[in-house]
């Protein structure tokens, strides 16, 4: 197994979705991988935590990356942040995003959680799945 290729993953997924279009009309820059002190943008997007695992064979050393980003909303309902939820799915799944190290297998959407948190704001927790490998 190899975690080395955890941090160019998370480079590439970075870097695709601040260089998304769409995604900089809907929310500017507003991509962190932990929020900022002080005062923050109505809607914004975080890269959260991962669950990595050994998916290494007799040929290459690999890894299976469970991680997710994350739209915080101070908007009054859902349907903001599920607009920027949704195009954060659609310019991650199945990309195929070049990585500094290692190579990416695959990547695919796995599930959302949305719900409002105790400080009333909403969160949707997209939770996205890839392979890489580490030659």
């Amino acid at each position: 197994m190899s975690y080395a290729v955890s941090a160019a993953l998370q480079s590439a997924v970075y870097t695709t979705l601040v260089s998304d279009p769409d995604l900089i009309n809907q929310i500017g820059d507003a991509v962190y991988d932990a929020a900022p002190p002080g005062i923050l943008p109505d809607v914004y997007v975080t890269l959260g935590p991962e669950k990595v695992r050994d998916r290494s064979d007799k040929t290459n050393s690999g890894a299976r990356h469970d991680f997710s980003v994350s739209v915080i909303s101070e908007e009054a309902g859902f349907s903001g942040a599920k607009t920027v939820a949704g195009r954060i799915s659609d310019v991650l799944h199945k990309a195929n995003l070049p990585l500094n190290r290692g190579t990416l297998a695959g990547l695919w959407f796995l599930r959302a959680d949305a719900r409002r948190t105790s400080d009333g704001t909403r969160r949707i927790d997209l939770t996205f799945r890839a392979r890489v490998d580490d030659e």
